[in-house]
């Protein structure tokens, strides 16, 4: 270990690190290791050679290779602590600078927001061999502006520990078995479920322990987490929110060729969760709240066509009341063309059971423990509670390395005599007395272009046409524009 200490000062305070030679045994190794569980598929959302939102999920060993780094920052995927190659570091970060402009902010009648948005991200991702690995990520959130109110924790923050981790694998008759502690980005899920929320300025994290199990065609996952509860000021403010538990199990495979034809690549999942939350509030109660969801999830491609589809049960309870609600999100695509960037129609189908937060009898009001809001609201004003939208979209690629979305939704309340909800889980108040069911009308463009590898461009216009459900309780449509650039290595 005195070794390993010393030779991580030397590569993180030495430039001669970025000259060290090509260290290929341990590469050569891991080229030819067994057929695994397709990494895009495994729950880690993991790529070779590229970047991840979860930073954590990348794997650069190839740059020790001299002849596949295209600079010095290359140089930073991996550098060597051991004469084998065997244990080595990768360092990461992001700098991304945003804008927002919101007209009629909270969908109230009143001058526009803007906020001037910062963040800042350092990762430095250690395997010590093939069996044990450290990861540990900084995020600073910084944001100005006008009429931003109190800005969340998640988009102001001083400085944050966003992850550390410890992760210990090994094979184990053939299959990859690891067990990772600590806090944590987890995606093990429908998208719309479980995300890191990479919105924010400080993404959603949480503490505990997950363990998985990878064969190469079947897989299994369990897990049990504390939510972060970020403070705004330094490191030591941050706390497991002892109110909110998350807890559950996987199962996953890759499904036979033979099912669809050659050319599909399908992956189905079946997932067993628990919420606990002390603090639950729905129609101005707050309450304990244990809530089950069973779910299915299909996803991948077959020849042009790409499905992600998923359904869940959710039962529980609710201070005094049952919980029995849905939820199903219904996505797919076909690419017109047999070039990757051909242009893509489709149309997303989503259902969120609704009812009983303003009532007797049964909880009916579904609810996502963490998933990707902007899917239903760049602005985060809709989420998967009481909702029932039709999205038909088309993507297309205008000019090189860029792709351009657009997309119109039409959403409705599942339950008139409950409310609409936004991202935040609470309910545009008075909307629970309007008999109305239309919610909105939203049109969206999203551009997205990669400049350069390691800059990429955003930008998203959002105009939502309040319908009667919102307008008959005093909201407004509002008009949304925002842009960022993001800078990675």
């Amino acid at each position: 270990m005195p070794l390993i200490r010393s030779r991580l000062r030397a590569a993180t305070l030495s430039l001669a690190v970025l000259t060290a030679p090509a260290l290929t045994p341990a590469v050569a190794r891991a080229d030819e290791a067994k057929p695994a569980y397709p990494l895009a598929l495994n729950g880690d959302a993991a790529v070779k050679d590229g970047y991840s939102l979860s930073r954590w999920a990348e794997d650069w060993t190839s740059k020790a290779d001299p002849e596949k780094r295209d600079d010095p920052l290359d140089r930073l995927k991996y550098i060597p602590l051991d004469d084998d190659g065997e244990v080595y570091i990768t360092l990461s970060g992001e700098l991304r600078l945003r804008v927002n402009h919101t007209t009629n902010p909270n969908l109230r009648e009143a001058e526009a927001q803007r906020q001037d948005i910062n963040r800042i991200v350092g990762g430095a991702d250690l395997h010590v061999g093939k069996h044990l690995r450290f990861y540990g990520e900084i995020a600073h959130g910084g944001i100005a502006g006008e009429n931003i109110g109190t800005p969340t924790t998640s988009l102001r923050n001083d400085l944050v520990v966003q992850q550390a981790f410890v992760e210990g694998m090994a094979e184990v008759g053939g299959v990859d078995v690891g067990l990772r502690y600590g806090r944590q980005e987890f995606v093990d899920g429908p998208n719309l479920l479980t995300s890191q929320r990479d919105n924010n300025t400080i993404r959603y994290t949480l503490n505990g322990w997950r363990f998985y199990a990878r064969g190469s065609k079947l897989r299994f996952g369990a897990f049990d987490f504390r939510p972060t509860e970020y403070g705004n000021g330094g490191l030591g403010d941050d706390q497991h929110d002892t109110a909110r538990r998350f807890s559950g199990a996987t199962v996953g495979m890759v499904l036979p060729k033979t099912i669809l034809g050659s050319k599909s690549t399908l992956a189905f999942d079946t997932f067993l969760w628990r919420r606990e939350n002390d603090v639950g509030a729905w129609g101005g109660r707050v309450g304990p709240a244990t809530r089950y969801y069973l779910g299915g999830w299909l996803r991948g491609d077959v020849g042009r066509v790409n499905l992600d589809w998923s359904v869940n049960r959710q039962w529980g309870h609710y201070i005094d009341q049952d919980i029995s609600a849905w939820q199903a999100f219904i996505a797919q695509t076909y690419r017109l063309g047999e070039s990757k960037t051909a242009p893509r129609v489709g149309v997303h189908l989503d259902y969120a059971s609704g009812g009983g937060g303003y009532g007797d009898g049964k909880l009916r009001n579904a609810y996502a423990p963490f998933g990707n809001n902007i899917y239903f609201s760049y602005q985060l004003f809709l989420t998967p509670s009481n909702l029932v939208s039709v999205s038909p979209n088309i993507s297309f690629t205008p000019f090189k390395n860029a792709r351009l979305t657009a997309e119109y939704e039409m959403a409705w309340r599942d339950t008139a005599s409950d409310a609409v909800y936004r991202a935040n889980g609470q309910p545009f108040a008075g909307t629970q007395n309007v008999a109305a069911r239309k919610v909105a009308n939203l049109t969206r463009l999203q551009l997205a272009w990669s400049i350069a590898p390691r800059v990429q461009f955003t930008g998203r216009y959002e105009h939502l046409e309040a319908g009667p459900s919102l307008t008959e309780a005093g909201y407004r449509s509002s008009d949304f524009l925002a842009g960022w650039i993001s800078f990675r290595f």
